[in-house]
């Protein structure tokens, strides 16, 4: 999972601020590398590097990155290397000028890389499948190069660049947002067909002109003082110009508008609106119909106080301490400053990295049958050492609750879910985890009950990629053959080997 982030400021302006900013709003959706291009007089500047934002950016790179166009990333890798040559934004010098960011994860990078490298000998010089969907737009603007002669907007020929998106679209497999910056001409957005990962679009005036922005989620528009207009369609592309001009264009007919749903169990910021839905209702709705189950298999329960595993269980917890009308307590203290568990490679590093990350209240838990909320097991990693502590500061009984439905499939679209022998739920049966993890007792929201709360009245979404729930690809391209790849690819044995040490030289590790 990664952010993205593109803006139009007005003529004359520079954007650099904006786009550091919305970058910090955004950080939650990958810590492992951040990255800015601005385009300015049809020169691009860029500074990318592994790291925090607040890491990898300092005044001397702020000073340059000039220009009123821009595109930033955080990203997290979902498989292979970490280094700095994989962090985005992607650039490559013909046709114009073409830089890309890109969140999602391509099915057919393989086949892609052939194609790109046989047929049309674009050189890629990293494992990223974001590189290969920016050389698959250059080949496809290339192409149509005699009729894109931009010089101001009356010379626009948008066909050619909805073209190109058309055609990448027909090329390209898998979940897929995506901002790019076509120098001197403008900044182009768009999204999968299906509509697995997000994509919004927002816009404010100033002093007369319109600014736009595009963003993985809506806080980052809101936060920098944008409107929201919508989110980007399934299939659909913006073209905003170097001068402020909007066009857009459906480039391919929606398959099925089918976004990620583990956007509202986990990744996505509660304060964030995706495809209509909020976040925060989304988990206010998990809560209260996890709540609803459990009453209805253990009325004569004898929970004593709800406690949430920080930060994504605590709004499910919320609404379960009130449905259940039990107190709610904050039993764990974080600290902020260890990244997230989930994202980190390597089983040692995660077990390691738990303890240092929660520290519980042992007055919240002395003598009391507590009941623990996170949003989801994945490895079961983190919810066994965290039952444990909840027992070493004197917790009677420890009962847990998962927010979503077991995870029995790996995610394809994007999402760096482990190798399914990984998965804490592969083989086992809802007692056999429950034992795994030393709980007392263990409840799990249903996948029926999961879709059916997610779903809000405001959006038109009437079904998600629920895929790593149930195995079923949206794409429907999936088959053995490619998830055996994508074991082998993620297992942490092989996350180990692939890591690339940073004192690597390569020709992507840009610092202006």
């Amino acid at each position: 999972m990664c952010g993205i982030l593109g803006i139009v400021g007005q003529h004359g302006s520079h954007v650099n601020q904006l786009l550091y900013d919305g970058l910090t709003v955004l950080q939650h959706r990958g810590q492992d590398a951040a990255g800015i291009l601005t385009d300015t007089e049809g020169n691009f500047r860029l500074r990318k590097s592994n790291g925090l934002v607040s890491d990898v950016f300092f005044k001397r790179h702020m000073l340059r990155l000039e220009g009123n166009v821009g595109l930033g990333h955080v990203r997290y890798p979902t498989a292979g290397s970490s280094s700095r040559a994989e962090a985005q934004p992607f650039y490559v010098n013909s046709p114009y000028g073409i830089a890309l960011a890109h969140n999602g994860n391509l099915t057919n990078a393989e086949e892609l890389g052939m194609y790109l490298r046989d047929e049309c000998m674009r050189h890629i010089n990293t494992t990223s499948d974001s590189e290969l969907l920016l050389n698959a737009l250059a080949v496809e603007l290339g192409e149509r190069s005699s009729s894109l002669r931009i010089q101001g907007d009356p010379h626009i020929n948008i066909e050619t660049i909805f073209g190109a998106v058309s055609a990448v679209n027909d090329r390209v497999h898998g979940g897929y947002a995506c901002v790019s910056v076509i120098s001197g001409y403008g900044l182009l957005a768009f999204r999968d067909p299906n509509g697995i990962r997000p994509l919004v679009f927002g816009k404010r005036e100033v002093e007369g002109e319109s600014e736009y922005i595009v963003a993985s989620e809506s806080v980052a528009i809101t936060a920098l003082g944008f409107e929201i207009v919508r989110d980007v369609a399934p299939g659909e592309a913006l073209f905003i110009s170097s001068s402020g001009h909007l066009f857009s264009r459906q480039c391919t007919p929606p398959a099925s508008y089918s976004p990620c749903i583990f956007e509202h169990v986990y990744f996505a910021r509660p304060d964030s609106v995706i495809d209509g839905m909020s976040v925060y209702q989304s988990r206010l709705n998990q809560g209260q119909r996890l709540a609803e189950r459990l009453l209805e298999s253990w009325p004569d329960h004898d929970i004593d106080v709800v406690i949430p595993i920080p930060d994504s269980g605590r709004i499910a917890a919320l609404q379960m301490a009130k449905a259940l009308n039990l107190p709610y307590r904050e039993g764990f203290v974080k600290n902020r400053y260890v990244g997230r568990t989930f994202i980190m490679p390597g089983q040692a590093l995660r077990e390691k990295s738990v303890r240092r990350k929660l520290n519980a209240i042992e007055h919240e838990f002395r003598g009391k049958n507590v009941l623990l909320v996170d949003d989801s097991i994945v490895r079961g990693t983190t919810s066994a050492q965290i039952i444990e502590m909840a027992r070493d500061v004197g917790a009677a009984k420890v009962y847990f609750a998962s927010a979503a439905p077991p995870v029995r499939h790996p995610n394809v679209y994007g999402i760096d879910m482990p190798a399914v022998k990984e998965f804490i739920a592969n083989g086992r049966t809802i007692e056999e985890i429950n034992a795994t993890i030393g709980s007392d007792r263990l409840f799990y929201q249903t996948l029926d009950d999961l879709i059916e709360v997610t779903q809000q009245p405001s959006s038109s979404v009437v079904q998600f990629d629920t895929s790593c729930f149930n195995g079923e690809y949206v794409t429907g391209d999936i088959g053995p053959d490619y998830l055996q790849k994508l074991e082998d690819a993620r297992n942490d044995a092989a996350k180990g080997r692939t890591h690339v040490d940073d004192a690597v030289i390569d020709l992507h590790n840009d610092d202006v």
